[in-house]
């Protein structure tokens, strides 16, 4: 059996506000955070003590995104997005394209994809920064995005209940149903591109089969509230959920089995939401963000043993 191992390494602090979102730089020691505070932090897992201002914005920062290029995407709540060439500490365009809260983006080459308070999911060229389309199918909020780029689907978790799965190259609505007993607040794609995970506000953890258009397989109580994010390990074998109970749990994603909870009375884990997590490959180190307004990075070590 796998024997899981866990050690918090770091305990970052510098955020005035709930932390929302959490993205991988473009190397595997470096990430970003962004918090209700406005601000977008640069973190380094070699010296995590150290962080730099990347941007300071009026209003709250829910979304951050990476483009292919490097660039990040800044999801400004109520205003749009920034884009900001860290790298040369400059900035590299916005556009105010939303009055609601930006909950996700995500990219697929050239194209920017936004999920928004509104229920709109909108689309932009990179490029240009010209929107060249948006669908709005639910009055509700459009709160996660996946991308299935093996299929050409994309996936995205609506606070009606709904999952709606889209064409990746022209929008047009594909399927729908209703996924779970309230809000949808995460979803992901398999890194096979098999299945599709989605957890909710529900507490409930559930997979649907891709290729069967999108049929129930299993379903799971997960946490004892809402499921906020789902994040893959960089070996593709486990998987991790973090929740409004304040608590990370580690999953075996073929067998979907709980193998370890990590929380405060454990693990001095985090005081309330986990609100965002991020496996990296610096380490297989796992870093969490919460509205404790600190970051915890993790060693997450799995010992493959036999009972004898």
């Amino acid at each position: 059996m796998s024997k899981v191992d866990v050690k918090r390494v770091h305990n970052i602090t510098g955020h005035r506000d709930s932390i929302y979102t959490l993205q991988q730089a473009d190397r595997h020691n470096l990430f970003f955070s962004g918090s209700g505070d406005g601000m977008v932090v640069l973190w380094n897992l070699e010296n995590p003590e150290e962080g730099e201002l990347i941007a300071k914005l009026p209003h709250s920062i829910y979304a951050l995104h990476v483009e292919p290029s490097g660039l990040l995407v800044v999801g400004h709540n109520y205003d749009g997005i920034h884009l900001v060439d860290w790298k040369n500490k400059r900035a590299g365009g916005s556009l105010k394209m939303t009055q609601s809260a930006i909950f996700d983006i995500q990219s697929l080459g050239q194209r920017l994809f936004i999920a928004d308070g509104g229920g709109t999911l909108t689309e932009l060229d990179l490029q240009s920064l010209i929107i060249s389309n948006a669908v709005k199918h639910s009055g509700k909020s459009a709160r996660s995005i996946a991308i299935n780029k093996a299929s050409g689907e994309i996936a995205v978790g609506y606070s009606d209940c709904y999952i709606r799965v889209f064409d990746a190259d022209t929008l047009t609505m594909k399927y729908e149903w209703a996924a779970h007993a309230n809000s949808v607040f995460t979803i992901r794609y398999t890194p096979d591109g098999n299945f599709l995970l989605s957890g909710s506000r529900d507490a409930r953890l559930k997979l649907w089969d891709v290729g069967a258009a999108y049929i129930p397989v299993t379903e799971v109580v997960a946490h004892m509230y809402a499921i906020n994010h789902i994040e893959f390990s960089p070996d593709s074998k486990h998987f991790v959920t973090c929740s409004m109970d304040k608590s990370i749990k580690v999953w075996d994603l073929r067998e979907l089995r709980l193998l370890k909870v990590i929380d405060k009375g454990r693990y001095a884990g985090h005081g309330t939401s986990v609100n965002k997590l991020l496996w990296t490959s610096h380490h297989g180190q796992l870093v969490s963000a919460s509205d404790d307004r600190t970051i915890s990075v993790w060693n997450i070590d799995f010992n493959e043993s036999l009972n004898t």
